[in-house]
């Protein structure tokens, strides 16, 4: 059997299991914290963790955290952000339009005080704050990189001192860096052909893309 503490009451199981296991084996109700149920995708199983005979406590994903013996285990609610960052994916057409974008929406990123606590702070072990220095320098496909695996668990945001918000301005980074560098090349020679007038679409019709009227006559 597994002994063990979860928000502060004793819980015993036999294992091996994971801390998401123990905790609803424990009879726990899933009702929060939880998500992809054991795939580590998500990052609602957030957890802070003390291993028996350890001081240091560590952020992980009880989902793909092995529940050991004498573990204190403490589930961290999710919070949203008091300052919602918006933007338009299809206003930022360019690279230099790209670095702008970052500037205004994420100013706080250009202030990072190498402090590390969003590399502690990640249960995914990513270098975090690299991510950060990268974005605000203009490598976004490093960034990019970086921020690839972020479940969106927040907890970088919250052992921010400056509210950066990391995992934001890595999301960003992802959906602009996709959408600027990975559309098909025939889905936007079909869409500069409709833009142009050079296609019309018939939704009526069984040919959904035709040629416009003048043009079939002239051909």
């Amino acid at each position: 059997m597994i002994h063990l503490t979860i928000d502060g009451g004793p819980v015993a199981s036999a294992g091996p299991m994971s801390i998401l296991q123990a905790a609803t084996r424990g009879g726990r109700a899933l009702t929060a914290n939880v998500g992809c149920f054991g795939q580590g995708v998500c990052g609602a199983c957030r957890c802070m963790v003390r291993r028996e005979g350890e001081r240091e406590v560590s952020t992980v994903l009880a989902c793909e955290t092995p529940a050991e013996n004498g573990m204190q285990v403490s589930f961290i609610d999710y919070f949203t952000p008091d300052r919602p960052h918006r933007y338009d994916v299809s206003e930022i057409r360019d690279s230099w339009r790209f670095a702008d974008a970052v500037q205004e929406i994420f100013p706080e990123a250009a202030h990072c005080r190498h402090c590390g606590g969003c590399d502690r702070a990640c249960p995914k072990g990513l270098d975090v704050q690299r991510g950060v220095a990268l974005a605000v320098d203009g490598d976004f496909a490093g960034a990019g990189d970086i921020f690839d695996q972020c479940v969106m668990c927040n907890l970088c945001t919250l052992a921010c001192p400056e509210r950066i918000w990391p995992n934001h301005l890595g999301l960003m980074v992802r959906r602009v860096t996709t959408a600027l560098t990975l559309r098909p090349v025939d889905l936007m020679r079909r869409l500069g052909e409709i833009e142009r007038g050079e296609v019309t679409i018939d939704l009526a019709g069984p040919d959904r893309l035709q040629a416009p009227t003048t043009a079939r006559q002239e051909g």
